[in-house]
């Protein structure tokens, strides 16, 4: 067990130094150069000397190698830089711009799960006939709409021709609404769809008919004995599909003009902001690799097999 957790956390750090390496590289590759770009302008009237301070403040007068060691090193001591296009700390950026996101992607990812949950009860309701087909079909539908397309929807039908959800001045919570939906609806159908599908499988498993051989309820079988079963994989894909759920959730800002990580990475593709664009980069991949982390070590704990295999392979 002791060295299950030291090679998933090994794989951990292992994705998380990778993602940094890419997105470094692929920065600094971008055409131009940020500082000058920004600086070098008749308007502020600054000669050579004065540029070459500037970038030998932002770091960016060194051999890329240099450069490198210096912000992983710096990252390493939560120090993100300062933004070129605000001149502040990133950290106080991130501080003002994370929470919203966080409280998006958290309360999609819960919307998300219950939904999957109620497709999945309803399925399993008996006497729907027809009606079970047609749930069956609800998350093929859901996997297939674009984020960015039902915003708009849920915008032009719950705000503006029903009128029942506010998006001018809306409240703390009424602002959430239809933004926690239109994240959650894409990522509730492939965890519908696979929770469906395991749910059937395990029905025909022996144990269930000798469980109901004994006179248990359907209703028993599904809450005591399907439900775990066929939930464990769900739980795999759910460090997979919260990494999706981020990257709606930037769409989603964008589409609702929230105050979050969407709106600060736009502003900062814009810009050239690298040292933005870098620290959003690795808070989303520590995240995603944080949550796939706490799956993998959680895993054994809840399959007890893996368990006993894990055993007896030390």
């Amino acid at each position: 067990m002791a060295r299950y957790v030291l090679s998933r956390t090994g794989q951990a750090l292992l994705v998380l130094w990778a993602a940094f390496t890419i997105s470094f590289v692929l920065l600094q590759a971008m055409p131009g150069d940020a500082v000058l770009i920004k600086f070098q302008n008749p308007e502020y009237g600054l000669g050579p000397e004065q540029l070459a301070d500037i970038r030998a403040a932002y770091a960016a007068d060194g051999s890329l190698a240099s450069q490198y060691l210096q912000t992983i090193g710096n990252f390493l001591t939560g120090n993100f830089g300062y933004s070129l296009q605000r001149g502040v700390a990133v950290s106080a950026q991130l501080a003002v711009n994370l929470p919203s996101t966080i409280q998006l992607a958290g309360l999609g990812f819960a919307t998300a799960l219950i939904l999957a949950v109620i497709l999945a009860i309803f399925c399993n309701i008996p006497g729907l006939g027809r009606l079970r087909s047609f749930i069956h079909s609800i998350p093929s539908l859901f996997v297939s709409v674009p984020t960015f397309w039902l915003g708009i929807m849920l915008i032009q039908i719950f705000s503006f021709r029903l009128k029942l959800v506010p998006v001018i001045n809306p409240g703390p919570w009424e602002g959430l609404i239809l933004p926690v939906l239109t994240v959650a609806v894409p990522i509730s159908a492939p965890m519908a769809q696979l929770l469906l599908r395991n749910v059937d499988e395990v029905l025909t498993r022996p144990f269930v008919a000798v469980v109901r051989a004994k006179g248990a309820s359907h209703y028993w079988v599904l809450w005591r004995h399907v439900a775990r079963n066929a939930s464990l994989p769900v739980l795999t894909v759910a460090g997979v599909l919260f990494g999706e759920l981020l990257a709606g959730a930037v769409v989603t800002e964008a589409v609702f003009g929230l105050n979050g990580i969407g709106g600060l990475a736009e502003q900062a593709v814009t810009s050239q902001d690298v040292a933005v664009l870098q620290a959003i980069v690795v808070i989303s991949a520590a995240t995603f690799v944080a949550i796939n982390l706490a799956i993998d070590l959680l895993y054994p704990v809840l399959d007890p097999r893996l368990k006993t295999k894990l055993g007896t392979a030390t």
